[in-house]
């Protein structure tokens, strides 16, 4: 419950006085049809063209199973290929059955070779079958809030209604993009695995690693009907972005000019704490207690931090004792109304409370238990 509230308007002029440059303007062409550029700790959607039609994803499809067979199985955990598995067309690591190899090894064959053994093999391990692991990624698809796509083969083989849009596979990136051996993987441009012991050297697929010095993954794609597909992510100065593009021409350079823009409209940048008050405490060997908390660090369009504003919301008193990190308020950061941060305030160091307490702190305090039961 909120108690009390203090406004302040944080002068933050100080952290806008670098010089920034002058932002680049939109593409005004893009060759994929489909195409969006994506912040993800926003969900800024930075730059779309025909981003909801439901098209076919090809291999990009392996970041959405890479990501239901890396939260199944363990990745050192030696594995069998199943004879099955490799009874496939397209891409392949060169699995034959019986090989044995570790899960993060067959992950890499997936995501850098885009092997469409290793899919397949990780889809069995996982489920049992095929169609049963369709379910589970379509599964994670719902939690992931991708209500137009369908996943009907783990390799991204055109099959059914297997297909995906550009705004869903960017949030699917983005999810990849969480999970720490995924998108170590996605963002390797060479890896050795051990195949029955064997060293195999594996080259990444997706050569934006090598024209684009910020670019830290994560997946092409191609089949005839899909064209040229790429999910990929790239990092500058504390900015995460994400492009998805389908059915491309020159989608190297479509994922380029994208990030090109987007680093242009948007900063990372590390919110003040200053001047945070003291919460008054009753009962304690210190009538007063000082506040802490840990500065976040946001993404904003560039100019836009000199508008923030941080509102305390502290209730009028607490009561000791108070230990060092309890929660005592938060601490809310917005613009124009808009929520962009919130931490929570704690007290920086113990006030044990008195041996004795007055009348006065005695009354404020069954006083102050009869307000709370009566608002809650």
């Amino acid at each position: 419950m909120r108690i009390g509230v203090a406004l302040l308007l944080v002068p933050l002029l100080l952290l806008a006085a670098v010089p920034v440059a002058a932002a680049e303007e939109a593409p005004a062409t893009v060759s994929s049809l489909s195409a969006v550029l994506y912040e993800p700790t926003t969900g800024r959607v930075l730059f779309e063209k025909d981003a909801d039609t439901k098209r076919p994803m090809a291999s990009t499809t392996k970041l959405m199973t890479a990501l239901v067979a890396a939260e199944a199985l363990e990745p050192d955990a030696l594995v069998t290929v199943p004879e099955a598995a490799v009874l496939v067309e397209g891409s392949a690591v060169g699995l034959r059955g019986g090989d044995v190899l570790s899960v993060r090894d067959l992950l890499a064959g997936l995501l850098l070779s885009s092997g469409n053994d290793a899919a397949n093999t990780l889809a069995l391990l996982t489920s049992g079958s095929l169609p049963a692991f369709a379910a589970r990624m379509n599964g994670k698809a719902a939690e992931l809030n991708m209500s137009r796509s369908v996943f009907v083969t783990p390799s991204g083989l055109d099959e059914g209604e297997h297909g995906s849009t550009a705004r869903e596979l960017a949030l699917l990136g983005a999810a990849v993009l969480k999970q720490p051996l995924l998108s170590e993987l996605c963002a390797t441009k060479v890896a050795t695995v051990h195949i029955n012991g064997t060293a195999v050297s594996l080259k990444n697929h997706n050569r934006l690693l090598w024209l684009y010095e910020d670019a830290v993954g994560l997946k092409t794609g191609f089949t005839t009907k899909s064209g040229k597909c790429l999910v990929s992510a790239a990092t500058r100065d504390g900015v995460t972005l994400v492009a998805a593009t389908l059915n491309g021409g020159d989608y190297w350079n479509d994922h380029i000019a994208l990030y090109d823009y987007g680093f242009s409209q948007l900063e990372a940048v590390t919110l003040p704490l200053s001047n945070l008050p003291p919460v008054t405490v009753c009962g304690g060997v210190a009538g007063v207690a000082e506040l802490t908390a840990e500065a976040p660090r946001v993404v904003l369009p560039k100019g836009e931090v000199q508008r923030v504003k941080v509102t305390y919301e502290l209730p009028p008193f607490v009561w000791a004792p108070l230990q060092a990190g309890d929660a005592v308020g938060t601490l809310r950061y917005t613009v124009d109304d808009r929520t962009i941060a919130t931490v929570t305030l704690t007290a920086k160091a113990a006030v044990p409370a008195r041996a004795a307490w007055t009348f006065n702190e005695k009354w404020k305090r069954q006083l102050g238990l009869l307000m709370h039961a009566i608002l809650e």
